[in-house]
């Protein structure tokens, strides 16, 4: 399985290190870092996460307060919170 990202998610997630990186240098780069580390966790196990709502389920980031929303299908993309 491979993790895909919405056009939005995408969006959400360069919003965020972009603030990261304002509160102080090098922060949104390691964020960037801990998304993809959870981008691979979810895609190797899909299932291992808590259910959010329906097939959707939730990852939360280990070192920053967002957490992950995948589906399990094509219809529903990565997104962040």
């Amino acid at each position: 399985m491979k993790a895909i990202f919405s056009k939005y998610a995408k969006q959400e997630l360069e919003d965020a290190a972009h603030s990261y990186e304002l509160e102080y240098e090098g922060l949104g780069r390691r964020f960037k870092e801990e998304v993809k580390k959870a981008a691979i966790r979810i895609a190797q196990y899909p299932e291992a996460w808590s259910i959010e709502r329906g097939e959707v389920r939730k990852c939360l980031l280990h070192k920053f307060s967002y957490k992950f929303d995948a589906g399990t299908s094509r219809a529903l993309p990565c997104a962040w919170r």
